[in-house]
């Protein structure tokens, strides 16, 4: 089992960057595929990023693609989201999780742990 908890959130104009981390404790942090998640007011929760166990491979939503940033330290058991140029409709609660399986996934169902979540909120 591993726990998950998110920091980093907060207000951040349009344009500007923002870099959140989930910290995990628990199990052995680098045997799990780790994901970005996030979930706007109304919106059901949907895919950011993942991040393979070693790090090497990478998937991203279409919308965050070329500003968003995945990376994993498994030294310091902590996996990161470096969003660049947010925009408006990037706001939601975004959510880190933990898939114990080797396969990356971009789909919530297939995630094992889940974070509390942390706001992040893009103004104009």
């Amino acid at each position: 089992q591993v726990q998950l908890v998110e920091s980093g959130g907060g207000l951040v104009q349009a344009g500007g960057s923002l870099r959140l981390s989930c910290a995990a404790s628990g199990r052995t942090f680098s045997s799990y595929v780790m994901g970005w998640f996030r979930q706007a007011p109304g919106k059901e929760r949907e895919f950011v990023a993942a991040i393979s166990q070693g790090g090497g491979v990478t998937y991203y939503a279409g919308a965050v693609k070329g500003r968003f940033t995945i990376s994993r330290d498994n030294a310091k058991n902590t996996v990161y989201l470096q969003t660049n140029s947010p925009k408006p409709e990037d706001t939601g609660v975004y959510y880190c999780a933990a898939r114990d399986s080797a396969v990356v996934s971009t789909r919530p169902r297939e995630y094992d742990y889940w974070g509390q979540g942390t706001q992040v909120t893009v103004s104009s």
